[in-house]
């Protein structure tokens, strides 16, 4: 069994050709024609903003009518936390049961262990609510998590893993946690039934500078993660290139052919 059924752009891939109803349309039927079953609805310019053109439910609709469903999405904390039913009714509305933040809020400091621990405490509850209403909540990285800290090797992603107990979602990105110094595999062996969506992408060298690159075409030990992701629980497969040296839906179509052969 191919990974195929479980494969999801990350729509912050194509996030220039979002800003319209009309654009948002035929970027959904584009990666569908690609072959993806889902996407994680982020950096959606049509559906910000006080007065979006693309509501939720309008947003479904796109979907439904390209055979996709949306299986995560980024919010902001500040909604999540202080408008926490305002969020729910939103992710009903498109039928998705997983939100990530991107980061950890700017409210909590300088990025310290100690702002971590503090943003874990203050989400316990919202978490609790989320859950009620059938929503996960999940914790997206950079490398800037894998930040040392104290006398002992001690990441202030440790405080996610050992503080936000299995409630707390981890949406990994395995690119920036390689380009951190770590081999992925090791943070996902400590997270089991926490990684329902995990970012992918790849890590190449050219010119001598590391880029990102499309799923397949770079250095990441994908033999050996993707078995991780299989056996922590890990449900969907979420492409997300940040940058693209070429067509994005071309590097899209690429991370698909290499992934649905896996």
């Amino acid at each position: 069994m191919t990974l195929r059924s479980q494969l999801a752009v990350q729509m912050y891939t194509v996030r220039e050709f979002l800003r319209t109803a009309p654009e948002l349309a035929e970027s959904l039927r584009k990666i569908s024609a690609i072959g993806y079953p889902a996407v994680q609805l982020s950096a959606v310019a049509a559906m910000g903003g006080e007065t979006p053109e693309v509501s939720a439910a309008q947003a479904r609709r796109m979907l439904d009518d390209n055979g996709l469903r949306c299986i995560a999405t980024h919010r902001s904390w500040d909604d999540l936390a202080h408008r926490t039913e305002q969020e729910i009714a939103f992710h009903h509305a498109l039928g998705c049961d997983f939100v990530a933040i991107g980061g950890l809020p700017a409210a909590y400091g300088d990025q310290g262990a100690d702002g971590y621990r503090r943003w874990v405490s203050d989400a316990m509850p919202v978490i609790a609510r989320l859950k009620e209403a059938g929503v996960r909540l999940g914790y997206h990285n950079h490398a800037h998590e894998f930040a040392r800290y104290g006398t002992e090797r001690h990441w202030l992603y440790d405080t996610l893993i050992e503080e936000g107990g299995p409630d707390l979602m981890l949406e990994l990105d395995v690119y920036w946690a390689a380009h951190a110094g770590l081999n992925p595999v090791r943070v996902i062996e400590r997270a089991p039934g926490r990684l329902p969506v995990v970012h992918l992408k790849d890590k190449e060298m050219v010119g001598g500078d590391a880029v990102m690159a499309p799923v397949g075409e770079g250095n990441l030990d994908w033999p050996a993660l993707l078995p991780a992701l299989r056996a922590a629980g890990t449900e969907w497969y979420c492409v997300e290139q940040d940058t693209c040296r070429r067509d994005p839906f071309d590097c899209l179509k690429s991370s698909y052919d290499y992934l649905s052969q896996q």
